[in-house]
């Protein structure tokens, strides 16, 4: 079956509705509710995924009546309305619908996949370098630090990690008593997420991100992880070039849509 978005090569489809589940439930935030077939998310937390309407069924009210739904949802939770789209989105036509009701389309990303953990391009530390595990409080305030987040963000994530339904595990890459990268990763029965990948701005181009995630990906391999998969901004073309050199191809699109201009 043809799906709009998809941009595997040869990748299962199934796998790709797995990968997408899983995100959903890496993603998961205490403040969530369903409308009528809808995961309505509304965290102040950074994360798009944790603040966004995932359109996963159908249901059975027209999509416009459970778009005012949703609005109210967001108004009473002082955020802006927020459409996540994926070929994945029920019903059929819905980006149409948004775009038509004025809801701008922005940051585009990517799901890319690592289908068999077995094809792992493994790359090892380099002299000075070591990986660390962190606990999940500390490493939401670490990377928020690292990003500039505020405090009520770095907080909203290390809550959202520790409530989280499926486990995470963290690590940081030091050199020299120095964290210079961080990261984690979402562990759901085979399949394993990576998340959060940072590295200092100063560290960057020197290959640590590349050798933090070869870490994370044996280390949930020796888990029982098979296959992996991780989200990333189809701009970002740094962080893309590393994941493709680990072995990751790109396995679908998604898109948010928002009214609010300042949204984004």
């Amino acid at each position: 079956m043809a799906i709009d978005g998809l941009l595997s090569h040869g990748l299962d489809t199934t796998l790709l509705s797995r990968i997408e589940d899983a995100g959903l439930n890496a993603s998961a935030p205490p403040q969530q509710r369903w409308v009528d077939g809808w995961l309505v998310r509304f965290s102040p937390a950074k994360a798009k995924r944790a603040r966004c309407v995932n359109a996963v069924a159908a249901g059975r009210l027209p999509a416009a009546d459970k778009l005012a739904l949703c609005e109210s949802v967001f108004a009473e939770a002082q955020l802006p309305l927020i459409v996540r789209v994926t070929p994945f989105s029920q019903p059929e036509g819905l980006d149409q619908l948004l775009a038509q009701r004025g809801l701008r389309r922005f940051d585009d990303t990517r799901v890319m996949v690592l289908a068999d953990l077995a094809q792992l391009r493994r790359v090892g530390l380099a002299d000075g370098a070591s990986v660390q595990p962190v606990a999940l409080e500390p490493f939401a305030q670490r990377v928020g630090a690292l990003r500039g987040s505020p405090l009520s963000q770095r907080q909203a994530h290390g809550q959202r990690l520790i409530n989280s339904p499926v486990p995470f595990t963290a690590f940081e890459l030091r050199r020299d008593a120095q964290v210079l990268a961080c990261g984690q990763y979402a562990l759901e029965g085979d399949l394993v997420g990576l998340y959060d990948v940072f590295t200092a701005p100063a560290a960057r181009g020197s290959g640590l991100a590349t050798q933090l995630c070869s870490h994370l990906l044996a280390d949930a391999q020796a888990r029982g992880a098979r296959h992996a998969y991780l989200q990333v901004e189809s701009d970002n073309d740094a962080a893309r070039a590393v994941y493709h050199r680990l072995g990751f191809v790109d396995g679908y699109a998604y898109h948010y849509r928002t009214a609010d201009p300042d949204a984004a």
